[in-house]
């Protein structure tokens, strides 16, 4: 069982930057692959970014170019870097882990971006 923690979600303008943060309880070294994900008010979840565990990396269209997903094994994280973020990008934003078969997922994290 892997639970995740996410963090640094919040309200910031249009432009602005914000970075999340999640954290595994387990070791993430040998993690298959994690993802964000994000579901905005009254929309299906949607994928977002993915990084794989020879640190490849793959990005919805929407945001290639402004997000960056990273992962550090020492931490256990796995980070989102959101820049020049727009009112589109307001959403619940969601980790995702898969290990061993097994998806695991966070409890979610606010993003709003405001003009």
């Amino acid at each position: 069982q892997v639970q995740l923690v996410e963090s640094g979600g919040g309200l910031v303008q249009v432009g602005e930057s914000l970075r999340l943060s999640c954290t595994a309880s387990a070791n993430i070294a040998s993690i298959h692959s994690a993802a964000w994900y994000r579901q905005a008010l009254g929309k299906q979840r949607e994928w977002v970014a993915l990084v794989t565990s020879d640190n490849t990396t793959h990005y919805k269209a929407s945001v290639k170019g402004r997000f960056t997903i990273s992962r550090d094994n020492a931490r256990n994280t796995v980070y989102l870097q959101m820049n020049s973020l727009n009112t589109e990008d307001t959403a619940v934003y969601y980790c995702n882990v898969l290990q061993n078969g097994m998806n695991y997922w966070g409890q979610g994290t606010q993003v709003t971006v405001s003009s």
